[in-house]
């Protein structure tokens, strides 16, 4: 990660301090803890998203996280604009992000925002907004770079028996999927897709409601419509049938969660899980046929997330339906904890 969108802190030593006093603090700082301190933020459509983290071995150790639903690109579909009220939403949250990014004393970060700025006709105010604000650069990146991001956030999840591995994501704004090559070990992207529907938009497009059967079954042939052209130009590049499935979004999550039959959610049962087929079909039929309302009572779903599950689902299904599998594997993990390899590896280190 080099250049555009890598913004570097540099702390300043406290004023007033004798020079030998300044050597000396700055020093045991040294010793006390690493030098560097990294942090990324995934703005999306839906969530503002923050992890702090620090190198630990071949990997980073995570001493600070953030998240919250802020539904950026509520509407921006219809209008083509970031509505007021979702910037002052976003704004909100950002502030939290730049204060734990100072409290944390943070040396290099990287602050990315995905399909909901990419949409919006007023992407450059609202970016100029943010920064006079919170002193947050934002990086509104390609769909390239955030499938690249997401498969490098995810990469010790994919399955490494498998030649070829299929890496989605269910955003807000689009879904990316990923067809992963393996060559000796490294992993290698051989096509990928952003595609620009997600859960907020599709949602937008057709409710969120409790569905009839036919109702729901039109949301998921309108996805798999899209999807069509990517698995015929994936034909050619398909090494076995056989291919691994890695998920990563609210809606594997969720799905996970709801396997499981946790009553809350947590990370640690749900990140590397493996999710079934016929579990996603069954739980996809029942929450579609419910009001948002009664979703709701599902401690996994919640409030935040009883209108925009099912269109996750219809998407999820849409892609089993032209990737058939048994399981597939459930991320809680993604573009942030990308970034996070990005700027450590160029620093050097082996993460």
């Amino acid at each position: 990660m080099h250049g555009h969108g890598v913004h570097r802190r540099r702390r300043a030593a406290a004023p007033g301090a004798p020079a030998k006093q300044k050597k000396q603090s700055a020093h045991r700082r040294r010793a006390l803890k690493p030098r560097r301190i990294y942090s990324a933020l995934d703005l999306g459509t839906n969530n503002c998203r923050l992890l702090i983290a620090r190198p630990d071995g071949n990997g980073f150790r995570v001493i600070d996280a953030f998240s919250r639903i802020v539904r950026l690109g509520e509407g921006v579909l219809s209008t083509g604009k970031l509505s007021d009220n979702a910037i002052q939403r976003t704004i909100e949250a950002l502030k939290v992000c730049a204060e734990k990014v100072e409290r944390r004393e943070v040396t290099l970060m990287r602050n990315v925002a995905t399909q909901a700025c990419r949409m919006a006709e007023n992407c450059g105010d609202f970016v100029e907004h943010v920064r006079e604000e919170t002193g947050l650069a934002l990086d509104i990146i390609s769909p390239e770079e955030e499938a690249r991001l997401a498969v490098m956030g995810c990469k010790s999840l994919i399955d490494i028996e498998a030649p070829q591995s299929l890496v989605f994501d269910i955003g807000g704004g689009s879904t990316e999927l990923i067809l992963v090559d393996r060559n000796e070990g490294e992993l290698e992207i051989a096509n990928w897709i952003s595609l620009p529907i997600g859960v907020v938009t599709l949602a937008e497009r057709f409710g969120t409601h409790a569905m009839s059967e036919s109702e729901y079954a039109n949301m998921v042939a309108y996805v798999r419509d899209e999807l069509v052209d990517f698995k015929t130009d994936c034909g050619a590049l398909v090494k076995s049938e056989a291919q691994s499935l890695l998920g990563t979004s609210g809606t594997v999550t969720t799905l996970a969660s709801l396997q499981l039959g946790l009553k809350t959610y947590d990370r640690n049962k749900v990140d590397g899980a493996w999710l079934s087929a016929k579990s996603v079909r069954n739980q996809s039929a029942i929450l579609s046929s419910l009001s948002c309302e009664e979703r709701t009572k599902h401690g996994c779903i919640g409030h935040e997330r009883a209108d925009l599950v099912v269109s996750g689902c219809a998407i999820l299904e849409a892609i089993l339906d032209l990737w058939p599998t048994d399981h597939l594997r459930v991320a809680d993990r993604g573009i942030r904890e990308g970034v996070l390899r990005g700027l450590m590896r160029a620093d050097g280190l082996n993460v």
